[in-house]
């Protein structure tokens, strides 16, 4: 998948994983009570600064903060950019 987006600096894309439609016991979740995921998958990665290389690469999945970053909308799909310091994790 080419995208024509390279994040700057220590910036980070993310692809969020889809919201859960259904509880573990089957009950279905309604569109207006589902939750912003917190987890995706890392699409494109800056360089990282002089002082601080970049540590996630592409392809990794990560955990961040519920309100994180900055929504975008690129070929009808949903990413999130972000700096590296927001991510939380990586699973």
């Amino acid at each position: 998948m080419a995208l024509n987006i390279k994040p700057l600096a220590d910036r980070v894309l993310i692809e969020p994983a889809a919201a859960e439609t259904k509880t573990a016991s089957g009950i279905i979740i309604p569109d207006n009570a589902k939750e912003k995921p917190q987890k995706g998958t890392v699409v494109a990665a800056g360089k990282g600064t002089k002082d601080e290389p970049i540590t996630v690469k592409v392809g990794d999945t990560v955990l961040y903060g519920k309100y994180a970053g900055t929504e975008l909308k690129l070929d009808g799909k949903d990413y999130l950019i972000m700096r590296e310091s927001d991510i939380l994790a990586i699973v």
